[in-house]
């Protein structure tokens, strides 16, 4: 009855006879328990009456007692609780052997068996228990992850963290993982021949969404591996460009990373425009963006990273507003809540209830933050600090 049942399977379907044996005697375990019973009560009553006669036959009627003291004692010690300590340390090394025993018993007293679980189980009926009724293997999300995280050595920890990330998806959305609307690098064809080319050659990125003076009007999305196809001798060609522009595809707020990813999979698309009810934009999401949540950051974001977040020595960090809670998290080992803003700055603007006029510290559930620059109506820097941390009181003070 210890038997991991799942490790069990996997032996069955590898051939593993022992694993067969033991399988078939516990698809019925309430016929295993009777025979096992069965067994067990006849050793024991058997043992009792021969103990008793023997006693009596030695000190008379105190042999009664004396053979209820002994025998209670070898019985507890050599035949229930160390035995069945030992097969549940080592089931396997147990069950596998002994299946080759019961099996055959099995067949044998069938008949018997199966008279004392009809007994049984009508008066588990009478009751108001089902024993037909058993509940099924299947496991739940929350107990996959349990399995997943205290596999221990079994698995990588790296491929552990990336099982856990893929049963995350159910539970993150576009909105967590998104460039936000104010960081969407694109280009805008209400600009000049010459801003455009900058731009074009400043970019970094493999897809640039392209809009007309306004970033809710998106015409479309530019791959970069066309762009030799916009250009006419040392200048820009506009209407080359229009037409290069790949038709644009939208998201709705709050999709499910795990139904993204699957739209990306069957469009053959890398990258979505994020919008609201209203069809405003509200940033960009990425195939890039969501295959990071479940294998780790990529190389190509080291430097971003490096901008965006500071450690310190005292354990805190300085970071820009804009960081996304769920990356500080990630990278730091901290446990920010992320069920409300998605921003630092706006995790900070929650707990303020208002937008500081300067230099100002809020304390939330585990942490401190610092509020370290304004800019215009954004908060662009904050610095972080762990609650337990030794250097608390001093920024408090």
């Amino acid at each position: 009855m210890s038997l991991n049942r799942y490790r069990l399977k996997h032996l069955r379907t590898q051939g593993h006879r022992g694993a067969r044996r033991a399988s078939q005697l516990l698809e019925r375990p309430d016929r295993l328990i009777g025979l096992i019973l069965i067994g067990n009560n006849l050793v024991n009553i058997l043992a009792s009456a021969i103990a008793t006669v023997i006693a009596i036959r030695l000190y008379g009627d105190a042999g009664i007692a004396v053979a209820t003291v002994l025998l209670t004692i070898v019985v507890l010690i050599f035949a229930e609780i160390t035995p069945k300590t030992v097969a549940a340390l080592h089931p396997e090394r147990l069950a596998f052997p002994f299946s080759f025993v019961l099996l055959p018993l099995m067949q044998l007293f069938m008949p018997l068996v199966m008279a004392i679980n009809a007994v049984t189980n009508g008066i588990l009926k009478l009751m108001g228990f089902k024993p037909d009724l058993q509940e099924g293997e299947a496991l739940s999300q929350e107990e996959l992850r349990t399995i997943v995280t205290e596999s221990g050595s079994m698995i990588p920890g790296r491929h552990r963290r990336m099982l856990v990330n893929i049963l995350d998806l159910e539970q993150v959305t576009v909105n967590d993982i998104m460039v936000p609307r104010n960081e969407v690098y694109g280009i805008d064809l209400d600009d000049s021949d010459e801003v455009i080319m900058q731009c074009l050659q400043e970019s970094t990125h493999t897809l640039l969404p392209v809009w007309h003076e306004d970033i809710n009007d998106i015409r479309g999305v530019l791959h970069m591996r066309n762009l030799s196809r916009v250009f006419r001798g040392n200048g820009l060609c506009r209407d080359a460009l229009i037409k290069e522009v790949e038709t644009p595809y939208f998201v709705p707020e709050n999709t499910p990373l795990h139904t993204q990813l699957r739209q990306f999979q069957q469009k053959k698309l890398r990258m979505g425009i994020v919008v609201d009810e209203y069809g405003d934009l509200m940033g960009l999401v990425t195939l890039e963006d969501i295959l990071e949540e479940i294998v780790g950051e990529f190389t190509s974001n080291l430097i971003e990273e490096s901008e965006e977040l500071h450690a310190l020595d005292d354990g805190s960090a300085i970071c820009s507003g804009t960081i996304s809670i769920r990356e500080l998290n990630r990278q730091r080992g901290w446990d920010l809540p992320t069920d409300g803003p998605k921003t630092i700055s706006g995790l900070a603007l929650e707990a303020l209830e208002a937008f500081p006029s300067g230099h100002v510290v809020v304390q939330i559930p585990g942490y401190w933050l610092e509020v370290l620059e304004i800019e215009g109506n954004l908060i662009s820097k904050v610095k972080i600090l762990p609650v337990n941390d030794q250097s608390v009181s001093e920024t408090a003070d």
